[in-house]
């Protein structure tokens, strides 16, 4: 076809108006095939982009809606008066600089596939010479044009190309596993920072309400000691009052401390104002038991997909290095005036032998040691997950036993003894230390409650899956008593829907 194309627009010989039949030099059609292989050249320049390449540019255009405008022109939510721990997850994740950063190292890798699937990989040379000679010869024939690739990079077989491309896919899918590791783990720390800010709220309630029983104590045991008491219950009461007063000024210094931690993550002024009366008014509660859980860790602990990704890129390294065993071929067209036309190829033999032989053991070395890895990883992140499942439970059944069971009989005992006061049979005192023991009880379901959203936090960071989501997720069946063992192609897969999802 572009040998017809080349015969019609440059025939091998024209008519003049004269009805002369002129003969076009050899030359000149050579000019023209030079011209249009290099034109050629450079049309052709495209990229032998592995499969999954579409998939993984759709991936990060979806998420980099929120990263491409700059800082200054990104609209950041404002926060409500009395915001809820989705509100300041949200404003966190446009606002926080690390996780925009991950973003930008995974754009920096998805783009580095087409510089590594780029073809053709070398640069077109053009060459011209003029020859100095005392045969009688036109100044045409004494020129000579050449067209090349460079000399100094050879033409790379189209196969080498190609899986380049896949080691720099695999790369960027390693940059993306550690973006979602990165968003997970912002998260868990603005929840578990929020948790500790709430807990500190209440505790500093708390012992607000605590000292003001311990001043009513106080002022009892002054009229006990002017009545004849003991001196030493009212140095008793003074003491506790005290150390109260102290307590409620650390507690309410802590509390700044974390506010301004927390205003910091969301990239706000440190004395902004803060509410947590409302940031976790509404439980987080999964229905999924500890085997679904598990299993969901399987395909979505972004660690495991991480380096399941970092082996199928060692082993498409350890492929690309035994492929330079295969020549390349650099072709070339040259042609002297009217007098030689040429065209030929140089061969690129792999005569490096010890440099190949090298580079296949150290890509097999490296694929040795991210298996070791990988293996690790999934019995860190088994045991991780299993711990922090075991220590949910703990919680929850804890914060359930006090505010089910132990907060109901406090309060009847202050109701009891309140009653025992009216009437006579019960002094001030037993019921100053009934209304403490009330306040102790609700510090402790806070207390269990703030641990419980640590732990469902960190939870989220090892599942690498909001736990709220998790629910819709069609889970696996799969036999209990079967041992589940993913290997690393299996996992690959896994990770590949998710990609795809």
């Amino acid at each position: 076809m572009l040998a017809r194309t080349i015969a019609h627009v440059l025939p091998r010989q024209r008519t003049s108006a004269e009805g002369r039949v002129i003969r076009i030099p050899p030359s000149r059609r050579l000019i023209v095939w030079s011209g249009i292989i290099y034109a050629f050249v450079l049309s052709a320049g495209c990229s032998l982009a592995p499969r999954g390449t579409d998939a993984e540019r759709r991936r990060l255009e979806a998420v980099g809606t929120r990263y491409e405008p700059s800082i200054s022109e990104r609209m950041l939510p404002e926060l409500p008066p009395q915001p809820t721990w989705q509100d300041v997850l949200h404003r966190a994740f446009l606002a926080n600089g690390d996780l925009e950063a991950a973003y930008f190292d995974w754009k920096a890798a998805v783009e580095r596939i087409g510089i590594a699937s780029a073809y053709p990989n070398s640069n077109v040379e053009l060459g011209y010479s003029y020859m100095f000679s005392s045969e009688r010869m036109n100044s045409f024939d004494r020129m000579t044009f050449s067209v090349g690739f460079d000399a100094m990079e050879n033409l790379a077989w189209p196969s080498k190309v190609k899986q380049a491309g896949k080691v720099a896919l695999d790369e960027a899918r390693v940059a993306g596993e550690r973006f979602r590791a990165a968003k997970f783990l912002l998260q868990q720390r603005v929840l578990t920072a929020l948790a500790d800010y709430s807990v500190l709220w209440e505790r500093a309630r708390i012992e607000r309400d605590n000292l003001m029983l311990l001043r009513l104590t106080r002022e009892t045991a002054t009229g006990r000691v002017q009545t004849g008491a003991a001196q030493h219950e009212l140095l008793r009461a003074g003491i506790d009052v005290q150390t109260a007063e102290d307590r409620v000024k650390t507690l309410e210094s802590e509390l700044e401390a974390a506010r301004t931690l927390v205003n910091g993550m969301l990239t706000r002024d440190p004395q902004a104002p803060l509410e947590p009366s409302n940031l976790f008014a509404t439980p987080r509660v999964s229905s999924q038991d500890d085997l679904s859980i598990l299993l969901a860790a399987a395909d979505r602990n972004p660690e495991i997909a991480r380096w399941v990704w970092q082996v199928e890129g060692r082993q498409d390294a350890l492929e690309l290095a035994r492929m330079q065993w295969i020549p390349d071929i650099t072709p070339s067209v040259m042609f002297t005036g009217g007098v030689a036309q040429v065209i030929g190829a140089a061969i690129s033999l792999p005569t490096t032998i010890a440099e190949i032989r090298g580079s296949i053991r150290e890509s097999q070395a490296m694929l040795r040691a991210s298996e070791a890895t990988l293996r690790q990883v999934r019995y860190d992140s088994a045991a991780a997950i299993v711990a922090t499942l075991v220590s949910l439970r703990n919680n929850e059944r804890q914060a359930q036993v006090f505010r089910q069971s132990i907060l109901p009989l406090a309060t009847q005992i202050v109701m009891n003894v309140r009653e025992s006061y009216s009437a006579g049979s019960s002094g001030f005192i037993d019921l100053i230390e009934a209304q403490r023991t009330l306040l102790e009880v609700q510090l402790t379901i806070v207390e269990a409650e703030a641990r419980r959203q640590r732990r469902l936090a960190e939870l989220e960071s090892l599942l690498g899956i909001d736990l709220e989501t998790l629910d819709a997720q069609q889970m696996p069946s799969i036999d209990p008593g079967a041992e589940v063992e993913l290997t690393s192609s299996s996992t690959a897969s896994a990770v590949e829907a998710n990609h795809h999802d």
